[in-house]
């Protein structure tokens, strides 16, 4: 089964080795049929401790590191 890979801006990265990323998903109601935006935090691996707050980054599925953190961040070579 393939891991998922999400999108979301880093909204906290006070912690060691840990950010903190908002996703948002966009989906149509089903009954009122309007869009709706819907976010979700989620804390992800991050071992250099690169990115900063503001930052969108790519995060990844993973085997649990810590109580909280089940994503690590995706570093792409073309970013």
């Amino acid at each position: 089964m393939p891991k998922r890979i999400l999108q979301g801006k880093v909204t906290s990265d006070k912690n060691d080795q840990t950010v903190t990323v908002l996703v948002e998903r966009r989906f149509t109601h089903p009954v009122m049929k309007k869009t709706v935006r819907s976010t979700k935090k989620y804390r992800a691996h991050d071992p250099e401790n690169q990115f900063k707050v503001g930052d969108t980054v790519r995060i990844i599925e993973c085997a649990p590191i810590s109580k909280t953190k089940r994503w690590e961040v995706l570093v792409d070579a073309t970013a």
